[in-house]
């Protein structure tokens, strides 16, 4: 693995961090069609245009997924006693990643709350 270094504006992530919120947000509002289409073109503008040719900036939402300690990926907040089959509840900033060419590379943890499954789901 090549030891390639990105160096992103730290506003750039607190651009990403915001448009994050702001689509969270959003899934509790009705007629959000509009808005949502505003979001996806500054999510596109950060993957394909705003660095140079090759180099983007994208995020990822990992509600929903398994947890375990070997994720490196997220810093974690667990709640409950449990700490067996552990799921994210809620995203509190997301994982950020930084690509040049076909390699993609995290620039920023997500941060995140878990807790064990609803094993009646």
């Amino acid at each position: 693995m090549n030891n390639i270094t990105l160096k992103i504006p730290k506003n750039y992530l607190t651009i990403l961090n915001q448009i994050f919120e702001i689509e969270n947000k959003l899934k509790k509002v009705q007629e959000q069609n509009s808005i949502q289409r505003n979001i996806d073109r500054l999510k596109d503008f950060f993957v394909n245009e705003m660095l140079s040719d090759g180099q983007g900036l994208s995020y990822h939402n990992p509600i929903g997924e398994n947890y375990d300690e070997t994720r490196t990926d997220c810093d974690a907040k667990i709640s409950g006693a449990s700490h067996e089959n552990l799921e994210i509840i809620e995203v509190l900033k997301p994982i950020i990643y930084g690509q040049i060419g076909n390699q993609k590379m995290i620039i920023q943890k997500a941060i995140v709350i878990v807790q064990t499954k609803n094993q009646n789901q």
